[in-house]
């Protein structure tokens, strides 16, 4: 079992990462000091729950912990203030208390649903990550958690740390190929903002990855947690620093929510939009490798480099005024410099990123 820690003071938490460490959950509960005596509540989407909840529930049961579960429909439609409320009154029948917990199992949908709703019962409650998708290596550490508007993406959120995150390799060997190739553009993204060499390592492992080769896929989510967990140590609430992770997300986060929340998951969505990060450096004077390794990259990995043709330009860009990153005319947009590091820049204008959405559509 591989251990990293966010380190924040009194609110630093580890995380786990290792093959069939489930097994051991009562006891890293147990050392998080998570109360057995208050009721905790396992929030899960119908997918995982057909494959893991009863495990779940049974381990937890077993090690003295009064776990019960609330169960939603899979998807990005399930951030939603509707489920909010669904899961505040399975809170409520649970009797949950200010001593209680809540554990998000699954991948980043229900990691951030359930940290909204830790962060929002009782005006904030524990939480535990338990991701069951590659994808939520990402979205599970750092205190992030939100429901979707349908005018834009994450806009209604707090900041709320896990007391732990408990990442079991075992638990990603059931995800659809779609899903891995998915989850594995926020690991590349990781090689991309902060180490060239782990990119290359990505480029060199693409088999491996998309195999989920055991080995190679805990040494990819330790150090992809690794970089989050650095940044999100330096800058919590995403102040400077932090911006950074936000590398592809300014383009893909509005094609998520022009395309319904459906058509694009949310790694091809990024995917696209680190491609076009990538192009867009080229107008401020930056190499066109960077571009061409990018690019070369994500289809290595089968992902998606061009914003389907049929989503609206301008319904595009009005997506991106919503954005939290806009600011009267320009974007605090994230625009790789070289493989491996990225600069935060607050002089993109709207016109300039209009132009990249059309070439993206043509590449």
């Amino acid at each position: 079992m591989r251990e990293l820690t966010v380190e924040l003071g009194e609110r630093s938490y580890p995380i786990y990462i290792g093959q069939g460490i489930l097994s051991n959950i009562s006891a890293l509960f147990e050392r998080a000091k998570l109360s057995r005596k208050s009721p905790m509540l396992i929030v899960t989407d119908e997918s995982v729950a057909a494959l893991h909840l009863e495990r779940v529930l049974t381990l937890l049961r077993e090690g003295g912990f009064a776990a019960t579960a609330c169960v939603v429909p899979a998807g990005e439609t399930s951030k939603s203030l509707a489920q909010l409320e669904g899961i505040v009154t399975a809170a409520l029948q649970a009797g949950l208390d200010r001593n209680s917990a809540i554990v998000a199992l699954g991948g980043g949908v229900v990691g951030d649903l359930a940290g909204f709703a830790a962060a929002s019962f009782m005006r904030g409650i524990r939480f535990v990550q338990i991701p069951t998708t590659i994808l939520a290596h990402d979205s599970s550490v750092g205190g992030k958690v939100a429901v979707n508007h349908p005018m834009a993406k994450n806009i209604i959120g707090a900041f709320h740390q896990p007391e732990l995150v408990l990442f079991d390799i075992d638990l990603l060997l059931t995800l659809p190929l779609r899903d891995v190739k998915a989850g594995l553009s926020e690991v590349i993204k990781h090689g991309l903002i902060w180490d060239a060499a782990f990119t290359q390592w990505c480029e060199e492992n693409a088999e491996k990855l998309l195999a989920l080769d055991p080995e190679a896929l805990s040494y990819a989510l330790y150090i992809g947690c690794q970089v989050k967990a650095i940044v999100v140590s330096q800058d919590e609430r995403e102040n400077d620093l932090r911006a950074i992770l936000n590398l592809g997300h300014t383009i893909g986060h509005a094609l998520e929510a022009v395309a319904g929340y459906g058509e694009l998951l949310h790694g091809e969505a990024i995917a696209i939009g680190m491609v076009g990060a990538a192009k867009l450096a080229q107008q401020f004077g930056y190499s066109e490798d960077i571009h061409t390794v990018t690019k070369g990259l994500f289809l290595k990995y089968g992902l998606p480099v061009r914003i389907p043709a049929h989503l609206d330009t301008d319904a595009i860009m009005s997506a991106m005024m919503h954005d939290k990153k806009f600011r009267e005319g320009t974007m605090v947009y994230i625009i790789p410099t070289e493989i491996g590091k990225v600069e935060i820049r607050k002089d993109v204008t709207t016109g300039q990123v209009r132009q990249i959405v059309d070439l993206l559509k043509g590449e």
